[in-house]
Parts: structure tokens; sequence; C-alpha cells
């Protein structure tokens, strides 16, 4: 699949905004932590990866009521589910001049009844767009940090109309930051969640 920049300006890719909060001290502090242990930009990514998906519980599988949608919110709560981690991630990497997209799947619910947006984020290396999957890991999924070939939650399936959106958007998608604002909680956000971009 080929992945389409929403803009062709890549500095849209670093900036900080309401959203990617990258120059808030809470992600500055994580990133100086991170970056710490790297040895190079590869080696941060893959850090900032692992540590958004393996210390930050999807709020789903934690059983955790609150939304977060701010990635500094996200990283002062521990707590978000993909969008929201996704977020995190971005501003992470974005905070040490990575550019990083955010991007968009529809999946099938587990229970095959309705369709629900699933979001990763794209880093780019070597000229080039990787998507990556910060959702976090639970029996089934297995996702890992790959610029050699995608390793993500799930594979989207055109026969259940399922989709691999291509569009890399520089800022959360209106659909997706309209539903995580305005949720109450984590029951009320399940109810609303966009079934399609």
């Amino acid at each position: 699949m080929e992945l389409i920049q929403n803009t062709p300006d890549l500095s849209a890719y670093l900036a900080a905004d309401e959203v990617i909060d990258h120059d808030h001290p809470l992600v500055r502090a994580a990133s100086s932590r991170l970056v710490k242990q790297a040895e190079d930009s590869y080696a941060y990514a893959r850090l900032a990866f692992e540590f958004v998906r393996d210390t930050i519980p999807h709020s789903q599988d934690s059983g955790d009521m609150r939304v977060t949608w701010r990635a500094s919110d996200v990283l002062e709560r521990g707590t978000g589910i993909c969008y929201a981690k996704a977020h995190a991630l971005a501003a992470l990497l974005r905070a040490e001049d990575i550019p990083t997209a955010l991007c968009y799947q529809r999946l099938a619910h587990d229970d095959g009844d309705g369709h629900a947006v699933h979001g990763l984020v794209a880093v780019r290396f070597n000229g080039a767009w990787h998507r990556q999957d910060p959702r976090g890991n639970k029996p089934g999924v297995d996702a890992q940090f790959s610029l050699d070939g995608e390793q993500l939650a799930w594979i989207a399936d055109p026969e259940s109309s399922e989709v691999d959106y291509p569009v890399l958007y520089a800022e959360p998608h209106p659909a997706v930051l309209g539903a995580l604002k305005a949720a109450p909680d984590r029951p009320y956000l399940w109810k609303t969640l966009p079934t399609a971009l």
C-alpha cells in the first residue's frame, strides 16, 4: 500500500499542537530519559514505541474508565486507547525531530458486529514512511517496531470490509478527536467511536 501525506510539507509532521504537545514538560522529560538509552534515532524510535506499547496500558485491556487524548495526559495518567497512545508516541518521536504521522485502519469488532476506526502512527526513516502500532500487546496481538515490513496488531481483511486507510495525517482526524473530546468515560466512547473515516 502506498502511504499518502495529507500535506506535502514534511515539517507539519514535526509540529506541536494541542494534541501532540511535545513541547510539554512531561513529554520532554520522557523523551530525555529515552534518548539517553539510544545510540541513534532509529534506536530512540524503537525505545519510544516500546515505552508507549508496554508501559501505558490500553484502557480497554486494563479496565480504566478514563479517556485521554492529549499526549501529555496519556503520559501523566498512564492510560489511553489506541488513538491516545498513538498521540503519545507521535509526541515522543516529534520531540526528537522524527517525522511522525497519524494513520488509521477500519477493523471489525471482535464479536463481528460492526466496525471501528483503529489508530496507528507512521514514522519516516530513510525517505519512506513505516506504520507502527503502539496499541499494546495481549494474547493474539504481537505488534513490533519495524522498518522492514509491518508487524501491526491487526491486518485489515477486505472481505470483512476492513480497510487500511492510506492517508498520513499531520494532526488527528477530526472524527477521532471529536469522539475522544466528547466522551466523559470509556463506555460512552465505545458507543461513539467512528466506524469509518
